[in-house]
């Protein structure tokens, strides 16, 4: 059995007052450790103070990333992978941007507002040997990047699976109503992994902007390769005394190696 986890954690630098991320960063290493991941997708985890505090907080897990690029303030901003090492030794890891250009380090296409990338690692598993794919990311706002980014990780995902399970976590800012879902979300290449252990009836939103009313939305998802049984998922709502650890709620996954199964 292994644990997947992903997290928006909010970029640093948000002008958020009281939710600040001075204020809830404790709360966001808090929600980790009491998620306990093998493997940790994160999202706006900015390559800088923020990036630094996580790895010093988490100091058994391996940490990938690569800046987005491209100018402003936004720059910074990582889609990063974690890899607890007592679990996965790292065989091959890399990234793409979300483009037509996607080997291009800052490249952006389809009227995105910023660029976007994608992190993997391929790992295995120590105690099994069994080897899979892990990979998270965070698409654009823009409808068109929504899709087209849609459309590149699902040939990404498609051909990684011919060789290796997959894993894909992320914030893709599109609900499960969206184009963009019924793409990745095909039965065969990947599926939902919370609609796998919870009935579709369930509330599954993440996105809160800190308990806004009225704009709760279900845009961060764990996908699995079918070989992948789910045996949990969870949303932590975890909060502390009007505290938030981030505008999204985690979301947490349990799944059974192949081999397991």
């Amino acid at each position: 059995m292994i644990t997947v986890m992903t997290f928006n954690i909010r970029y640093g630098q948000a002008d958020d007052g009281p939710q600040r991320w001075e204020v809830r960063r404790e709360l966001v290493i808090e929600r980790i450790r009491a998620a306990d991941p093998d493997l940790l997708g994160l999202q706006e985890c900015r390559a800088d103070e923020q990036a630094q505090y996580v790895r010093a907080a988490l100091p058994d897990y391996d940490f990938y990333g690569v800046a987005r690029g491209g100018d402003g303030p936004t720059a910074l901003e990582m889609a990063p992978v974690l890899v607890r090492r007592s679990a996965f030794a790292v065989v091959r890891q890399g990234q793409f941007w979300l483009s037509d250009t996607p080997e291009f380090a800052g490249s952006v296409s389809w009227d995105a507002m910023f660029p976007r990338t994608a992190t993997w690692v391929e790992v295995a598993h120590r105690p099994s040997g069994d080897t899979l794919a892990f990979l998270t990311t965070h698409f654009d706002l823009m409808p068109q990047a929504i899709v087209n980014s849609a459309r590149l990780l699902r040939g990404w995902a498609a051909r990684t699976a011919a060789r290796l399970p997959v894993i894909v976590c992320g914030d893709f800012n599109a609900d499960k109503s969206s184009a963009a879902y019924g793409m990745l979300v095909d039965g065969r290449t990947l599926s939902d992994a919370w609609r796998q252990a919870q009935p579709a009836v369930a509330d599954e939103t993440t996105f809160h902007a800190f308990g806004a009313p009225g704009v709760a939305a279900a845009i961060d998802w764990v996908l699995v390769s079918p070989s992948l049984a789910v045996a949990a998922a969870t949303i932590d709502r975890a909060r502390r005394a009007g505290l938030y650890p981030s505008d999204h709620d985690p979301v947490v996954v349990t799944l059974r190696l192949p081999a397991a199964v």
